[in-house]
């Protein structure tokens, strides 16, 4: 039988969410299947990977064959490195120890790798934020300005015509008073 690690579609339609499963080469793609082994998802940034570590490099230890994609999600995971790591202490290159310091060396580089690159990511996200929100700032403080300009030339407006009222209202009375004697 050749068994494959391959992908299994899941989610819906536009957000794809994929099962990593051990499979017949000649079953369908999300048929039938010997063993799940873990979970990829591609929609997350960066792209979550739940996995099995020992099953996944017992597969590989058993002959399966990854496809193109898996590959890239084990060597990532560092399973392909253990194997070959295993290779090494089978051929006596050095020993089970060796190994294991070389591979937890390499998990720490990588996750320290993996934290600078989310830590970038959020120093970005919150740059780009602050960047909008000064240019809010900016916008809002015309606007205010504009408003601000808006209300005094109102009131400017407003002043002159009560003082042009007040104005004709104390001359009004004015000439009446000196009408009014004149009529009597």
């Amino acid at each position: 039988m050749a068994t494959k690690i391959r992908l299994q579609r899941r989610g819906h339609k536009g957000y794809a969410f994929y099962s990593i499963v051990i499979a017949d080469a000649r079953a369908p793609r999300d048929g039938k299947f010997t063993e799940k082994i873990g979970t990829y998802n591609p929609n997350t940034d960066p792209a979550t990977v739940d996995l099995n570590f020992e099953r996944a490099l017992y597969w590989l230890e058993a002959g399966a064959q990854p496809t193109d994609t898996v590959r890239n999600i084990l060597s990532k995971e560092g399973v392909l490195l253990m194997k070959h790591l295993k290779g090494g202490v089978k051929k006596g290159a050095f020993d089970e120890a060796a190994a294991q310091a070389k591979f937890d060396a390499w998990k720490k580089e990588r996750d320290e790798k993996n934290a600078a690159a989310k830590g970038k990511v959020a120093a970005e996200k919150k740059a780009d934020a602050d960047a909008r929100l000064a240019a809010e700032k900016k916008v809002n403080e015309e606007i205010a300005k504009k408003v601000a300009e808006k209300k005094a030339a109102e009131h400017a407006a407003e002043a002159e015509a009560e003082a042009a009222e007040a104005a004709e209202t104390a001359e009004a009375p004015a000439e009446e008073t000196t009408e009014a004697p004149a009529e009597a």
